[in-house]
C-alpha cells in the first residue's frame, strides 16, 4: 500500500487529479481498448472532479476513450432527482468533459428488478476487461461505497439497507428529514472494488483520521471495509494532513520520506 500525503485539501485534489490523468495519457486508450475507471461520489472526490475538468478543458487529458462505472445509487430516487447519484455526477463532472454519454455507466436504482441490475452491472464490468483504476472515498466509519461496517469483504454488486448512521449522516441531503432518506441503494460490493487493477482512496480531514488509523496500522476487519485495501496488490491512499492525526509520529514519517526518496530528495540524515 501507497501512502501519499499532501498538506490539505486542495492540495490532495490536484494529485489525485495528475495521477489519474497520467495512468489515462499513458494507457493511451483507444475505442476498442478504452480505459475503464471506477467514480465514487460525495464530497471526497469533488475537489478531484474540478481539478480533472481543468485539466481537460486545457487539453491536458480526454475522456473520449474513458468508460466509467459510478460505485453506487439509491434505489428510489429518479435519475433527474436532485440527490440521485446520476444528478450528482452529470452536475459536478460529466457535463463538464469530453466524455461521451454512451460511456457513462450508473446503477438504476429504479430498475424493475433490482438484483438483476447489479448482476448485469458485473458482467459489463468483466465484458470490458474489468476496472483499470477505482477512484474512492470513504465515510468516518471506513466504509467504501455503501459497504457499511459489517459488510462482506468478498461481496459483489448487490442491493444494500442502510444502517441508521448512513441515512442520518445523509438527511442533510434531504432537509434535515431522515424519513426523506432511501433506505437501500445499489452498490459494488467489496471484491467488486477489489478486482481492479489499481484502488486510489481519498482519505481527507480530522473527521476521517480514526479510519485512515484502522485503514493503516491495524488489520483487515469487514468492520472498516476499507482496510481490505491492505491485500490489494496497487493501492494508494491519498490524504492531508488533517486526516493523520491519528497515526504514529513514526508512520506519517516513514511514508513522507517515501515520498522524499521516490522524488530523489533524501531525508536530512543529520
Amino acid at each position: 500500500m501507497k501512502i501519499i500525503i499532501r498538506k490539505d485539501y486542495q492540495q490532495l485534489s490536484q494529485w489525485t487529479a495528475d495521477y489519474i490523468a497520467e495512468r489515462i495519457n499513458n494507457f493511451k486508450p483507444t475505442k476498442e481498448k478504452p480505459f475503464v475507471l471506477g467514480l465514487p461520489t460525495g464530497s471526497s472526490p469533488l475537489g478531484t472532479y474540478k481539478a480533472l475538468i481543468k485539466l481537460n478543458k486545457e487539453r491536458a487529458v480526454n475522456f473520449e476513450n474513458v468508460i466509467t462505472f459510478n460505485m453506487d445509487e439509491y434505489v428510489g430516487l429518479d435519475k433527474d432527482h436532485e440527490q440521485s447519484y446520476h444528478y450528482f455526477m452529470w452536475e459536478n463532472f460529466f457535463n463538464h468533459i469530453d466524455i461521451p454519454a454512451e460511456n457513462v455507466n450508473i446503477l438504476n436504482g429504479m430498475a424493475s428488478d433490482l438484483d438483476k441490475e447489479c448482476a448485469d452491472y458485473e458482467a459489463k464490468m468483466k465484458e470490458l476487461g474489468g476496472i483499470e483504476l477505482f477512484l474512492g472515498g470513504i465515510g468516518p466509519d471506513g466504509h467504501i461505497a455503501f459497504n457499511e461496517p459489517g459488510s462482506s469483504l468478498a461481496s459483489r454488486t448487490r442491493i444494500k439497507t442502510l444502517n441508521f448512521n448512513t441515512i442520518k449522516a445523509n438527511a442533510r441531503f434531504f432537509d434535515n428529514d431522515i424519513h426523506l432518506v432511501p433506505r437501500m441503494a445499489l452498490t459494488v460490493g467489496v471484491g467488486t472494488v477489489m478486482d481492479s487493477r489499481e484502488v486510489v482512496v481519498i482519505i481527507n480531514g480530522f473527521h476521517k483520521a480514526r479510519a485512515l488509523r484502522q485503514v493503516v496500522e491495524e488489520g483487515v476487519n469487514h468492520m472498516w471495509t476499507v482496510s481490505m485495501l491492505q491485500m490489494h496488490r496497487h493501492a494508494v491512499i491519498v490524504c492531508d494532513d488533517e486526516a493523520t492525526m491519528e497515526l504514529k509520529a513514526e508512520t506519517v514519517k516513514y511514508f513522507k520520506e517515501i515520498e522524499q526518496i521516490i522524488d530523489n530528495e533524501f531525508p536530512d540524515l543529520d
